[in-house]
């Protein structure tokens, strides 16, 4: 799951990036609203935390132009204005979320998942394959009933290539969906964790790869 934090003050958008990453998601962030623009552009969001006051752009415009694209995230606006005046009229411009600060970690992780569920394209909540059976929401992963202990890497691979079965994933793509804007595109670290995945998960091996095409889960 990839997330785009948007909020101008940067401790909290650095502390909520940094929480969210160890929940294994892939997470940039923008600290105003023409940067965050920029950023939707050309990047794949499954989840925009949106905050409602930003400089350049403000949070509402910026909600306007996500719920106007074909192909869109989900929004979930942030904000300090918690009354229900305020929650209908972030949601009036499209929010699929409200959230008012202060806000109590869980709860966000929480919602941000469940919205991501709820994104159209999105699939069934437990992902199933060859013996694997994954459910973001508990963070559990099994293989023919057998308990996975996964890092949240190891996790977060194993979720993308679920969802993507049985088509392929480049290193590339990977890197996108699994790690973030800062991950160094002539790393092996996709290749490693693969490794290690595949160490994990047993035999018979279910993730195949195929030189210059990428990596996936083979089996219905």
């Amino acid at each position: 799951m990839r997330v785009l934090v948007v909020a101008d003050a940067r401790p909290l958008a650095a502390v909520v990036a940094e929480g969210l990453r160890d929940q294994g998601m892939a997470v940039d962030r923008s600290y105003d609203g023409l940067d965050a623009a920029a950023k939707l552009q050309h990047t794949s969001y499954d989840v925009v935390l949106l905050d409602r006051d930003l400089a350049g752009l403000h949070g509402d415009t910026l909600c306007q132009m996500i719920t106007e694209r074909e192909y869109r995230p989900m929004v979930l606006m942030l904000t300090a204005a918690g009354s229900p005046g305020d929650r209908v009229a972030g949601l009036t411009l499209g929010a699929d979320g409200y959230l008012a600060k202060p806000f109590h970690f869980p709860e966000l992780v929480l919602r941000i998942r469940a919205l991501a569920r709820r994104r159209p394209s999105a699939r069934p909540r437990t992902l199933r394959a060859a013996g694997v059976e994954l459910d973001p929401l508990r963070h559990t992963a099994t293989r023919d009933g057998r308990q996975l202990d996964l890092s949240v890497k190891e996790f977060a691979l194993l979720e993308a290539l679920l969802r993507s079965c049985p088509a392929f994933l480049s290193a590339e793509e990977l890197l996108e969906q699994v790690w973030d804007e800062h991950a160094d595109p002539f790393t092996n670290t996709v290749a490693v964790t693969v490794r290690r995945l595949r160490r994990k998960l047993g035999d018979p091996p279910v993730t195949t790869t195929t030189p210059g095409v990428g990596y996936r889960i083979a089996g219905p």
